[in-house]
């Protein structure tokens, strides 16, 4: 499931969810390894991780990285502000093309696999970025790269 909605005042908010059939156990790490998110971001976006790897991931730590956002190159940097391993963590922008971007991932058990729900509350101010939003008012891909969406204080 994909949603995508405009919560008002240059806020929007990106909500997926999937099932995949393997354990919390198994998925959870896998998307809390930072190294992990090359590997599914779209490869025109240029995405690599500046931080030196592997990222110890807890509550405060800080990733950079540098990629590509409708050709513009750019610097990201984001902050892991809740850590609650197996269950959820929170990624915020504290630097990057985003006016806001906090993005919750949570994870639960469920009949046949682990359900993993993705929340991107985001206020995008730079010119690029808002004149693509406005052309489209639905993402384009199931998938919820940095590049995509991000999350906002009313979170």
């Amino acid at each position: 499931m994909i949603t995508f909605a405009n919560l008002g005042g240059g806020r929007h908010e990106l909500h997926t969810e999937a099932v995949l059939p393997l354990s919390r156990g198994e998925v959870f790490p896998f998307f809390a390894a930072a190294e992990n998110l090359e590997r599914i971001t779209p490869p025109e976006l240029a995405f690599r991780i500046v931080t030196p790897t592997p990222v110890d991931i807890r509550e405060e730590v800080r990733i950079d990285y540098r990629l590509r956002l409708f050709g513009v190159p750019f610097s990201w940097r984001t902050r892991i502000s809740e850590w609650d391993p197996p269950h959820a963590f929170i990624d915020e922008q504290e630097a990057g093309p985003y006016h806001t971007w906090i993005h919750r991932h949570e994870f639960v058990e469920v009949t046949g696999g682990t359900r993993m729900t993705d929340r991107v509350v985001f206020d995008c101010r730079w010119p690029p970025c808002r004149r693509r939003r406005c052309r489209s008012s639905a993402p384009s891909s199931g998938g919820s790269s940095p590049t995509g969406v991000g999350r906002s204080d009313g979170y």
